[in-house]
């Protein structure tokens, strides 16, 4: 095994950036400063492209929370961001309309509106806020909230995903039923399909519909909504995207079918609301639509589910509008799985973003040319040198593209760069917030494990060094398709390097971005090769001088707990391992999760000796006698994407099995810890947890925990 490394690449900090600088007492990699800085997310570009909006969050004035508001950045980098809005409740979902204006959703109190609810909660609205400034005026209020805002470029349409009852004609309706049933305090629910909850939430009593309205008048008057999908019932599942054709005459949409919830692609007609069918195949799923420019053309994401033969895979689909068979855009060789979707201006090229080795760049297709030879390959080019990039725009003459990127090393931040160019590493605009220096320097490092090399990002503290090495720490992603490839909020590797800690960020077999293969290595087995991969580049990357082999943890969340529970029972290589949101019986987990026809795809099904068997293979639990390794718990009551009966049955097994263990618990958070004191709660267990066992200090619980 070898390893071999070189450093990464980080945007310049020489652009100027808007906003407050924050004390020079604070540090942004020590928690205080952390929870303090902007969290830039979202983008969106005004008609003329001359302005720029993006969302930040900040930690709200009592600690508790965090509240958004929506900023505007200079496209060409000359002025300092601005703050657009700003209100207690926070503003998200910005949207242009053609004028200039800009919509937005809200939960700040209508003026005009009297008396304020009785239970103190405002509903949603969308506000629109004119172009030359002034206030905004609200346009509508959703009782359910508001999931989604579509305009179309040229026609100002505005589509809507609305969560209503079933049976509710009219937000008037539907707001109605809610009251009464808030009236009498009924907060039951009747289920007749699955799933009955996602992620953090139960389903219902109020599913999604998407609505559509002509553009709302410069007056503030009210808009007039059509209901495209007043039978979808259940079936517009909480996972599928839509789309809005630029002459505002067409929607797509993902459509669920059967109990496996298959999502079809549907387009459906405005005006007449007429739908028809334009993408369905068997174990398949069909999302993240964009219309072509003139409208003829749908691209979307095929992922192929995958089964006992053939592991998952996902494929850049291109559908006439009208119907017929569709095809794949992409060349064989071409092994990208295509995340975020855009078409130039002029419809000649398409833009979308893809994990690539370990950085998530952008890449450019252009269309039109024939799909063989030399010709084909030369159709794709990568955009972007390094960095994970989100939320592409770009300008109206369909040269310049804008993004959120971020890295290993920093936070989200917009910049502007070619839509042309090859490999750039383009400087950031002067966005909200301040600029960071990140303590940790970061570098590529490899195993080769046969014929193939398994890579991952070691982040190294300053100091670090043949005469001081510093112990390691070993980071599994979820997924388990998944990659490390830009900045994490909540496994963010600089606090620790911060504190000494080196963290390997590793990718082992069944991680996106290395090609097919690197899928098929780990399917159906994900206690084999993503183990054995993740061994093999741990030990080459302890054999460095400035590395303590003698002082090593393993930390992941998600299939990355699950990975961290599968090392504690087939190995004692660890000092300490960190299991958060973890998977602990697979037969168990199946059947609590939150959709378990993905899992069984891969794995199997429980109730064929077959998919048993597999599960068996692979489960963790039937492992706890041969745990010795002392074991941090970390889990949410609202996760039902992994249920608590995870942790608590985790939690049992090792408490029966005397393994030295802590369990960190939250009532009030989900698969994710989001609020800001939990947050300080979590990584300040997790220092003191390492603290104890790699630096064998005495053990010191939160102040808040004690």
């Amino acid at each position: 095994m070898t390893t071999t490394a070189a450093p990464i690449d980080v945007p310049s900090t020489s652009q100027p950036r808007g906003g407050a600088e924050p004390p020079a007492t604070d540090d942004p990699f020590l928690l205080d400063g952390y929870l303090r800085l902007p969290r830039v997310s979202g983008l969106t570009l005004s008609p003329d492209g001359a302005r720029l909006v993006t969302q930040v969050q900040v930690q709200a004035r009592d600690g508790k929370t965090f509240t958004s508001s929506l900023w505007e950045v200079d496209p060409h980098g000359q002025r300092p961001a601005r703050r657009l809005t700003r209100s207690s409740a926070g503003e998200s979902l910005a949207a242009f309309l053609p004028d200039g204006s800009l919509l937005f959703t809200s939960t700040r109190r209508d003026p005009d509106l009297e008396p304020p609810p009785a239970d103190g909660e405002e509903p949603t609205g969308l506000w629109r806020l004119p172009a030359d400034g002034g206030e905004a005026v609200p346009l509508l209020s959703a009782a359910g909230g508001i999931e989604k805002v579509v305009v179309a470029d040229r026609a100002g349409t505005v589509a809507l995903s609305l969560p209503t009852f079933k049976e509710a004609s009219s937000l008037e309706e539907d707001a109605a039923r809610g009251k009464a049933r808030q009236e009498l305090g009924v907060n039951a629910r009747l289920f007749d399909s699955y799933p009955v909850t996602w992620w953090d939430h139960w389903q219902g009593p109020r599913y999604r519909r998407v609505w559509a309205a002509p553009p709302p008048a410069a007056d503030g008057a009210g808009m007039e909504l059509r209901d495209l999908t007043p039978d979808a019932g259940t079936d517009l599942p909480d996972d599928s995207e839509f789309a809005l054709s630029a002459d505002g005459a067409t929607v797509v949409l993902g459509w669920a079918r059967g109990r496996r919830r298959y999502i079809d692609l549907m387009a459906i007609d405005v005006a007449g609301g007429a739908r028809r069918l334009l993408c369905r195949a068997d174990e398949a799923d069909f999302n993240l639509p964009v219309v072509a420019p003139d409208g003829g053309t749908v691209a979307c994401v095929r992922t192929d589910w995958g089964n006992a033969e053939r592991p998952f895979c996902a494929r850049l689909w291109f559908v006439p509008i009208e119907g017929g068979e569709g095809r794949d855009a992409l060349p064989e060789e071409v092994q990208l799985w295509p995340v975020e979707l855009l078409f130039t201006p002029d419809g000649s090229a398409l833009l979308f973003t893809a994990d690539d080795h370990g950085e998530h760049p952008v890449f450019r297709l252009e269309l039109g040319l024939p799909d063989a030879g030399a010709q084909a390959a030369a159709r794709l080019t990568r955009l972007t040198a390094s960095g994970a990039y989100t939320d592409v725009r770009i300008s109206p003459d369909g040269r310049t593209l804008y993004a959120l990127r971020s890295s290993l090393t920093a936070p989200p931040a917009v910049v502007a760069f070619s839509a042309t160019g090859a490999d750039q590493a383009p400087p950031a605009l002067p966005s909200p917030g301040p600029i960071v220096s990140a303590p940790g320097r970061v570098e590529r490092v490899r195993a080769k494990v046969g014929d193939i090399d398994v890579e991952g990002w070691l982040t190294l503290p300053e100091g670090a060094s043949a005469g001081s090495p510093a112990p390691l720490l070993l980071f599994i992603h979820g997924g388990p398709l998944a990659s490390f490839s830009g900045w994490s909020w909540r496994w963010n590797p600089q606090l620790l390097a911060r504190r000494g800690y080196a963290v390997l960020s590793a990718d082992p077999a069944l991680s996106t971005g290395y090609g097919d293969g690197m899928i098929r290595r780990g399917w159906r087995q994900w206690g084999g090769t993503p183990y054995s991969d993740l061994m093999a580049i741990l030990e080459a990357t302890v054999q460095r001088p400035d590395i303590d082999a003698g002082r090593t943890a393993a930390l992941g969340g998600s299939y990355g707990g699950y990975m961290a529970n599968w090392i504690a029972g087939h190995t004692d290589r660890f000092r300490c391992i960190v299991t958060h949101a973890s998977v602990w019986a697979l037969d168990q987990s199946l059947g609590t999760t939150d959709f378990s026809p993905w899992f069984e795809a891969e794995m199997g099904d429980p109730h064929t000796p077959e998919g048993l068997a597999n599960l068996m293979a692979h489960s963790p639990h039937l492992h706890v006698g041969n745990i010795h390794t002392p074991m941090l718990v970390i889990h949410g009551e609202l996760d039902r994407r992994v249920h608590i009966s995870e942790a608590m049955r985790l939690w049992n097994d090792l408490c029966k099995h005397e393994v030295p263990a802590r369990f960190l618990y939250f009532p009030d958070e989900n698969h994710w810890i989001l609020k800001p004191p939990n947050i300080r709660l979590w990584y300040e267990t997790v220092f003191a947890f390492l603290d104890e066992h790699l630096r064998d200090r005495p053990f010191e619980a939160p102040a808040l925990l004690r």
